[in-house]
């Protein structure tokens, strides 16, 4: 079957709309037709050689479609079920076991290596291979192949489902961060670093937490603006002086919790010396470099108990934690979409490029 996909031919290139031919599904796989897939900043730092990938390549792991076809072994979904498309784990591992699917021990290879664990791809151009399952699903494409653990089945009621694949990456990291990870409670104060889809993400959330302060830092000025619209009660431009002084001038004693999304060690630092007795850092913004350290004052750390932690996928368990945040959305507390502008999949370097410039927050790619 012919497909049309986005296309990364070599490492920092454009993508190009090409015509691919797509496999049938096997025993654990759905064919999903995509209605619309998130631009993510993790699909950029993959193909600008952040860890190495195969080339040529189709990215995009925040697919939402209508199932068409499935595999012999699928008993979960049916050909016209509406599903978001997530990312992949074994199901079997430890942390698996533990409803921890994104620290799945075979997380990487099952999601970063370009191929189904049998080495084989879904794709091909002129019978030549090309690379698939980025994330279990390379939805950068009018259809995807995913293993059918990876969907989630939902109601499309009275959503527009086109709009939805955000949620199973960039909007479920920042949300979960704050009400997984960090477990942010009732009266608790937080600083969130960055106001992209992810830090907004957290600002919702941190709002359905009832968290007693919300403060965001944030370099643009429209993004400050619609973080307060979503919550926040107090932002910051990291532009006009040291943030940490900035942020204890608002609490002398410190945040409970901080969140990270831009990757920035100047932010961490900051983070770092903004956290109060016990308070708590989550990480989950992606360094420039995979080299890149993290710099502590091990003193401080010791004395006044700050907790460090990474964060993939805000803990998600995804066939729970998605639909809580549908749910969430109908009720009107979690308005993820005024992040997001529509384009056509055609467009994806333009999308790209808007995004870059803040003239979007969140990309959504339609076929």
């Amino acid at each position: 079957m012919d497909v049309q996909a986005a296309v990364i031919s070599a490492p920092g290139a454009d993508f190009a709309i090409d015509t691919l031919t797509i496999g049938e599904p096997q025993a654990d796989e759905v064919l999903v037709e995509i209605a619309g897939v998130g631009l993510c900043h993790t699909d950029l730092v993959f193909r600008d050689g952040f860890a190495p990938v195969p080339f040529p390549m189709v990215f995009g792991h925040e697919g939402a479609g209508i199932v068409r076809a499935t595999g012999s072994a699928v008993t979960s979904v049916a050909p016209g079920d509406a599903v978001i498309i997530g990312f992949s784990s074994c199901g079997h591992c430890a942390r698996c076991d533990e409803n921890l699917p994104s620290y799945c021990r075979s997380f990487p290879a099952l999601n970063y290596a370009g191929a189904r664990p049998d080495g084989s791809t879904a794709l091909a151009k002129d019978g030549q291979p090309v690379a698939s399952h980025f994330f279990g699903q390379s939805s950068f494409a009018s259809h995807a192949l995913t293993p059918a653990r990876n969907v989630v089945k939902i109601d499309p009621a009275g959503l527009d489902l086109a709009t939805l694949g955000p949620l199973a990456c960039g909007l479920q990291t920042g949300a979960g961060a704050v009400m997984r990870s960090l477990d942010c409670g009732a009266g608790s104060t937080i600083v969130i670093f960055g106001a992209g889809p992810v830090g907004l993400a957290g600002v919702m959330a941190a709002k359905i937490r009832d968290c007693a302060r919300i403060i965001v830092v944030e370099p643009m000025a429209s993004r400050r603006d619609l973080a307060v619209e979503l919550g926040a009660t107090d932002v910051l431009d990291p532009g006009t002086g040291d943030v940490a002084e900035a942020i204890r001038a608002l609490l002398p004693e410190g945040v409970d919790f901080g969140l990270e999304t831009s990757g920035r060690d100047t932010a961490i630092a900051a983070g770092l010396a903004a956290l109060g007795s016990r308070g708590m850092l989550g990480l989950v913004g992606v360094p420039p470099r995979p080299e890149d350290m993290l710099s502590v004052n091990i003193a401080a750390m010791i004395t006044f108990g700050h907790r460090v932690i990474g964060i993939i996928e805000g803990d998600s368990d995804q066939q729970g934690f998605i639909p809580e945040l549908i749910a969430l959305h109908r009720e009107g507390r979690f308005p993820f979409d005024r992040l997001i502008t529509i384009f056509p999949l055609a467009a994806i370097n333009e999308a790209i490029a808007a995004q870059h410039r803040g003239e979007c927050v969140k990309a959504v790619l339609i076929p």
